[in-house]
C-alpha cells in the first residue's frame, strides 16, 4: 500500500537500490605460466595472426585460447613439439591458415574428431603439416572442402587416398620427401590443381589420366624411379615447368650422351652456327645444309646453343613410352620444360 503524504496524497513508491551486476568470469588459458603470460601480453580481440613457433609446447593447443584471440585468422605452431592440435582448433572459426609443420604430430590423435564438421572446415585455405610424422593422409583432412593448399612434405605417407579427389578447391599439392610409390588416377580430379609437388619419392609411373589437369603450372618429379612419361602428358598445354632430375629415364640418357660423341657433321654444325658463319647452298654439302636447316634455338637459357630435331630422334623413346614425331614434341612447348628440367641443359651433346 502507498504512503500517505502531508496533503493527504499518496506516495508513488521510490526506485529501489539497484542490484549490481556481476561481472563475467574472465576467461582462463590452461597453459604454462610462462607461455600464459606472454599470450596474456599480446591479448587482443582484434588480433588476426599469432605465432607461437619456435617455443616449445607441452601439450595440445591451450584451452580458452580462441576466446583470448577470437578473429585469429594466422597460427603458426611450426616447429613447437606438437603430438596433438586439441579440440581447441575446432573454436577458431575465422582461421584460414595454419601451420603446423616439424613437430611430431601423426598418431592417432593428432587431430581432433569432427575437424569436418567444425566452421574450420569451411574457413581453413592453407594447411601445412609438413615434417610431421604421418604415414597416411589423415581421412579428415579430406573433409577440409575449402583448402587451396595442403603441404605433407617430409613425413612418412605410403600413398595418396583416391578420396584426394574431394578437395575440388586445392591449387597447391606437395607431398615430396615421402615413400609413396603410385599416384591414383583420382588425382587428376583436382579441376583448380596448378602447383603439384611430387619429388624425392619412389614413384614409377605417371598415369596418363593426369593429362586432365588443365589447370597445372608446376609439376615436380624428380628424384623417383620414372623410367617413362605417357605420351598424354603433352596435353598439358599450360605447364610451364617440368622436374625430371634424378630419374632413371635422365639418368640413362645423359649417360648415352656422355657415351655417344657428337658427328663430324654435328661438330661442323655446330661452328656454322655458333660463329655465325655466312654460307650459301653451293658453299656446302647438301647434307650439312638440310642438317642446319632443321636446327633452332635452344629454349634452355642456361644453355644458349641450338638443337636439332634429327640430333635428339633416339631421346624421344627414354622420355616417353612409345615414339612421338619430333613435330608433335617440339610444337608441344613440353620440348623446352623437359630441357629446363636437369641441372644442366640434357641436349648438350647434341647443342649445335
Amino acid at each position: 500500500m502507498a504512503a500517505a503524504g502531508g496533503d493527504g496524497s499518496e506516495l508513488e513508491p521510490g526506485p529501489g537500490p539497484e542490484l549490481a551486476m556481476e561481472p563475467e568470469p574472465e576467461p582462463e588459458l590452461e597453459a604454462e605460466p610462462a607461455l600464459a603470460a606472454e599470450l596474456s601480453a599480446r591479448r587482443s580481440a582484434e588480433a588476426r595472426r599469432l605465432v607461437l613457433s619456435p617455443r616449445r609446447l607441452s601439450g595440445p593447443l591451450p584451452a580458452g585460447l580462441s576466446q583470448w584471440f577470437p578473429a585469429l585468422e594466422v597460427l603458426d605452431v611450426s616447429g613447437t613439439g606438437l603430438t596433438e592440435m586439441g579440440t581447441e582448433l575446432l573454436s577458431l572459426p575465422c582461421l584460414h591458415t595454419l601451420l603446423a609443420k616439424n613437430n611430431r604430430l601423426g598418431g592417432p590423435g593428432s587431430l581432433p574428431k569432427g575437424l569436418g564438421q567444425a566452421p574450420l572446415a569451411r574457413s581453413l585455405r592453407v594447411l601445412n603439416l609438413s615434417g610431421n610424422r604421418f604415414s597416411e593422409v589423415p581421412p579428415a583432412l579430406l573433409q577440409l572442402r575449402g583448402l587451396r593448399s595442403l603441404s605433407l612434405g617430409g613425413n612418412r605417407l605410403q600413398g595418396i587416398p583416391p578420396d584426394i579427389q574431394e578437395l575440388h578447391s586445392l591449387e597447391f599439392l606437395y607431398l615430396g620427401g615421402n615413400f609413396i610409390t603410385a599416384i591414383p588416377p583420382e588425382l587428376a580430379k583436382l579441376p583448380s590443381l596448378r602447383y603439384l609437388v611430387l619429388c624425392d619419392n619412389k614413384i614409377q609411373s605417371i598415369p596418363p589420366q593426369l593429362a586432365q589437369l588443365h589447370s597445372l603450372r608446376s609439376l615436380s618429379l624428380h628424384n623417383n624411379l620414372l623410367t617413362y612419361l605417357p605420351r598424354e602428358i603433352l596435353n598439358l598445354v599450360h605447364l610451364d615447368e617440368l622436374s625430371l632430375r634424378g630419374n632413371p629415364l635422365v639418368v640413362r640418357f645423359v649417360r648415352d650422351l656422355t657415351y655417344n660423341p657428337p658427328s663430324l657433321q654435328e661438330l661442323a654444325g655446330r661452328t656454322v652456327k655458333t660463329r655465325n658463319i655466312p654460307y650459301t647452298p653451293s658453299d656446302l654439302p647438301e647434307s650439312l645444309v638440310r642438317y642446319l636447316s632443321l636446327a633452332s634455338n635452344c629454349p634452355n637459357p642456361k644453355c644458349g646453343g641450338k638443337f636439332t630435331f634429327t640430333a635428339l630422334l633416339p631421346a624421344l623413346t627414354l622420355w616417353f613410352s612409345f615414339p612421338l614425331t619430333c613435330r608433335d614434341f617440339i610444337s608441344s612447348l613440353r620440348f623446352k620444360v623437359l630441357l629446363t628440367a636437369a641441372t644442366f641443359c640434357i641436349s648438350r651433346e647434341t647443342c649445335l
